[in-house]
């Protein structure tokens, strides 16, 4: 095993596209976000993000092969549900800078991939400069969903000592289909931030 992680902007992008679809659709099938992924809908999304100003991609890879992926962009540059609820709430929005996915093959945790995705991500946005705030969000879910696994390590500690905390009131919806579900539903993602000044 050879892991390397390298932080990928621009024209670089697409070369990376199909490998962040692949692993968006077989991470997030997985608790909690239990996300029914499609690749049309990965599609649309992936073109969106490439598009987006300032966006950066931070790949892992295990000697030629992307194993994992992590996406950030100016939160301006994201989807209205994203930016609705820190509008309201009277942020200036182009101070902030939204961590998106985390997506990483689950025989590579543990080995400190997750702790180089943000400082990858923390870095570029540094780099950009005028942004104040981090963000990043995660899907709620009852404590009693059928479909939670009986042993789950929460990664709540991990984004704590990383410096987020779950920012109050702060919340986004977003429609996805459930693997048990026959449509889309919306959820509830709570954002969490960190000062980056």
């Amino acid at each position: 095993m050879s892991l390397s992680v390298e932080a990928m902007t621009g024209p670089g992008l697409k070369n990376v596209l199909s490998d962040l679809a692949r692993l968006r659709i077989a991470v997030f099938r997985d608790w909690p976000y239990l996300y029914d992924g499609s690749e049309e809908y990965e599609r649309e999304y992936l073109a969106k993000f490439i598009a987006a100003n300032g966006a950066v991609c931070v790949v892992a890879r295990d000697g030629d092969e992307i194993v994992g992926a992590s996406t950030a962009s100016p939160l301006a540059e994201t989807d209205q549900e994203f930016i609705t609820p820190f509008k309201a709430a009277g942020y200036d929005i182009g101070k902030v800078f939204y961590c998106g996915e985390s997506v990483l093959i689950g025989d590579y945790r543990g080995q400190g991939v997750g702790h180089k995705f943000f400082d990858e991500r923390e870095a570029h946005a540094r780099r950009l400069g005028g942004f104040e705030i981090a963000t990043f969000c995660r899907v709620v879910r009852p404590d009693d969903h059928p479909l939670k696994p009986a042993i789950y390590r929460s990664l709540e500690t991990f984004w704590q000592k990383r410096g987020y905390s779950p920012a109050e009131g702060l919340r986004a919806e977003y429609a996805w289909k459930d693997i048990d579900q026959t449509e889309e539903t919306t959820k509830q993602l709570q954002f969490w931030t960190k000062s980056l000044i």
